[in-house]
């Protein structure tokens, strides 16, 4: 039975992958946002659904900017590319906290956790693995370091202390791509495979393979290199790399991997880099070999034991009133806990504002969601009376502190309005503003593949719209960064924390058909 990719749509990169028994499990990067680390399980590889997050609290993931530090980027930094392994009882998570303290290691006995505390390695580089060889050895695999040659580096390590066992070895550079990174190392039959990213995650990202009769090398570079690339070609997904492979309880082989779908000319993707998935065999003379030549489709033929495509939820509401908040939710940075409340008032949410605005690089009051659709619709209904000018509150296309629309409630020279505002870069506009009555506003912003349109409706009107904006402004070829786009809620005392709480009934993403 076919299937349609991505099977993660929106902003879920660098996925790494693990099998229990007939259970699988998949965690994404999640740079600056919180919680970190999604985690999610299927049975069929191709549908799934989030159980948690790996990293829910601050001691496992510290995000603010370190005193005499100055503004940090925030879409540059955070978590990077996780690995996530089973053995012995144990699921095992590696990974890089770019600002704070580099690669660390946690465990749980369940996926959907608790999480254990981090265990920090000495170990330079980012987008660590972890190999657990049948010999009793584990290996940790990464990028070379500052003042380090491009590479792969490799050591024995212990992963229950952190502490590296060997000397750190440079064991393959790759096929002379740019950027070799996101290295796996796989024991699989007499062989030692290592499976990496090259060519830098744009548009000439691809996977290639070596392998090697012992877990230091010397690694020999498959001939079909490399195995996966959809560079210089016209099909409609892009910068595929970053893959990691899964024995499928069938004996099927599969891949992960991350691409964009990029729109218009010159091109430009703002969902994020995305979940993939392929299938892998085997040639005769024992070389991996993805599906279609190596070419990453949107439709291909599913597993044995994949039977059908879970209906998507058309429309996804949080109506506030169960007490805590969907997995889907996440907070910019480390959330300041007196700014969020679902129980000052059942079954709203309130957010209080803080001194910095969404354009800040930390203490934001911002609780938003992938977009994970390029045509979609999100929603709320928002009682907010601002206290004094300047305080705000309302809805967000967030892509970074640099590029960003909003749709807002505020006060200025003393009267109640709603606006429309977009920052691009260095440059901010008010695109309209109109007084608004007291009262509860609807506020919506409508996507399509192209466009941002803001509109509002007071209580017994009819919706009104403010403007629009591009989405190509808030792309990553545009704003920057490796996140995608979010749609969310926030407030702002823009200079001074608010006195004015801003409380949300509902907030509603439904999904719409692009023409």
């Amino acid at each position: 039975m076919q299937f349609t990719n991505p099977v993660l749509s929106g902003c879920y990169p660098d996925p790494s992958i693990c099998r229990v028994g007939e259970d699988y499990y998949l965690v994404n990067s999640s740079f600056n946002y919180f919680p970190g680390l999604p985690i999610f399980h299927s049975r069929d590889l191709v549908n799934w659904n989030q159980i948690g997050h790996v990293l829910t609290r601050e001691s496992q993931l510290p995000l603010g900017i370190k005193s005499g530090e100055g503004e940090a980027t925030f879409s540059f930094t955070g978590i990077y590319a996780p690995t996530l392994r089973y053995h012995d009882g144990f699921f095992y998570l590696i990974t890089t906290n770019i600002k704070h303290g580099g690669n660390f290691i946690v465990t749980a006995q369940q996926p959907e956790g608790p999480w254990s505390e981090p265990v920090w390695l000495k170990w330079e580089g980012i987008d660590p693995s972890l190999l657990f060889d049948e010999n009793g050895k584990v290996y940790v695999t990464g990028t070379g370091g500052p003042g380090e040659l491009p590479g792969i580096y490799q050591a024995e390590i212990n992963p229950d202390t952190g502490d590296v066992l060997t000397e750190r070895r440079l064991i393959w550079e790759g096929t002379g791509g740019s950027f070799p990174e996101g290295p796996h190392l796989y024991a699989i039959g007499d062989w030692y495979y290592l499976l990496i990213a090259e060519g830098g995650t744009e548009f000439g990202h691809m996977v290639t393979v070596a392998r090697s009769r012992t877990p230091f090398g010397p690694f020999e570079s498959c001939p079909y290199n490399p195995v996966l690339t959809n560079r210089s070609t016209g099909l409609p997904i892009q910068a595929t790399g970053h893959a990691d492979l899964v024995q499928g309880h069938d004996g099927s082989w599969w891949a992960v991997y991350l691409g964009i779908r990029p729109l218009g000319y010159p091109f430009y993707h703002h969902l994020g880099r995305e979940t993939f998935l392929i299938r892998v065999t085997w040639t005769a003379d024992e070389w991996p070999v993805f599906d279609n030549y190596g070419k990453a489709l949107l439709v291909n033929e599913g597993p044995s034991f994949y039977h059908k495509e879970q209906k998507e939820e058309e429309v996804v509401r949080d109506d506030f009133d169960n007490g805590e908040l969907g997995y889907y939710w996440n907070y910019l940075r480390n959330p300041v806990t007196e700014a969020y409340s679902l129980a000052s008032r059942p079954g709203w949410l309130t957010l209080l504002g803080m001194e910095q605005g969404i354009d800040g690089t930390e203490g934001q009051t911002f609780l938003g969601q992938r977009q994970r659709h390029l045509a979609c619709r999100v929603s709320a209904l928002l009682e907010f009376e601002p206290a004094r000018d300047g305080e705000e509150a309302g809805l967000t296309v967030y892509m970074n502190e640099k590029g960003h629309y909003e749709i807002a409630v505020t006060r200025l020279d003393g009267i109640r309005k709603v606006l429309l505002r977009r920052r691009i870069g260095s440059l901010w506009k008010v695109e309209r503003e109109t007084e608004l009555p007291a009262g509860p506003v609807v506020l919506a912003i409508t996507a399509d593949p192209s466009t941002y349109s803001f509109s509002y409706a007071v209580a017994g009107g009819e919706e009104a719209e403010l403007g629009c904006g591009e989405c190509f402004y808030l792309s990553s070829e545009v704003a920057g960064g490796f996140t995608g786009v979010y749609l969310g809620m926030y407030a702002s005392g823009n200079g001074e924390p608010s006195s004015a709480p801003a409380q949300f009934d509902y907030f509603e993403y439904q999904a719409e058909q692009v023409d």
